[in-house]
């Protein structure tokens, strides 16, 4: 019987134990992310190196919390390996460029912030993308990333917020999002629209 692939797992049937999670592989990923590529290798590695640290396995629900600094392909790494993602309010981003994630496991109040520097990439490697993707898997962790300890308020879970209408276009919009309009509820293009045709 074919696995069934999860993002971040694969459960897998046992005759022994009713289902077993294992974590997913790097070729799964791929598989998830659609192509091979350094950044997602990159990913992988940070995240898995941070998942270490903290001794810890991926989230089932908001038990950890990334923080990320960049929004490239790496992140469908630590989606994945770390259950950490937007629909869950568990994954945030903070939009400084940089190949940085911090890790915070709730249940143990420990976080840990993740750097990617590649100070050892070998000289033109990163000219060939299969080489460099090569080296990001194989090298050693302090090659190419530090891992420090540090300390984070701990996030509030995710809120559930109540929709509303919007009383121009009649889609559905997040309450925290919607704009008053003459004391009507109003979606952001909407109100944005209407504001320039004043």
């Amino acid at each position: 019987m074919e696995p069934r692939i999860y993002c971040g797992m694969v459960k897998i049937s046992a005759t022994i134990r009713a289902e077993r999670i294992v974590p997913m592989t790097y070729d799964e990923i791929v598989r998830f992310h659609g192509h091979r590529c350094p950044g997602l290798a990159i990913g992988y590695r940070m995240a898995s190196a941070g998942l270490e640290a903290l001794e810890s396995v991926r989230a089932e629900d908001e038990e950890l919390v990334a923080i990320v600094e960049n929004d490239a392909c790496g992140v469908d790494a630590l989606q994945c390996l770390t259950g950490c993602t937007f629909g869950k309010g568990n994954l945030v981003f903070h939009d400084y460029g940089k190949q940085v994630y911090t890790i915070y496991s709730r249940p143990t109040g420990r976080g840990v912030r993740v750097l990617f520097h590649g100070r050892g990439v070998p000289k033109g490697a990163r000219a060939d993308r299969e080489a460099y993707e090569e080296w990001v898997l194989s090298a050693p962790q302090g090659e190419m990333l530090s891992v420090t300890p540090v300390s984070v308020p701990e996030p509030e879970p995710a809120r559930r917020i109540r929709s509303l209408t919007c009383a121009l276009c009649g889609e559905v919009v997040m309450e925290s999002r919607a704009r008053d309009l003459d004391g009507k509820p109003v979606c952001i293009p909407c109100f944005d629209k209407r504001r320039g045709a004043e």
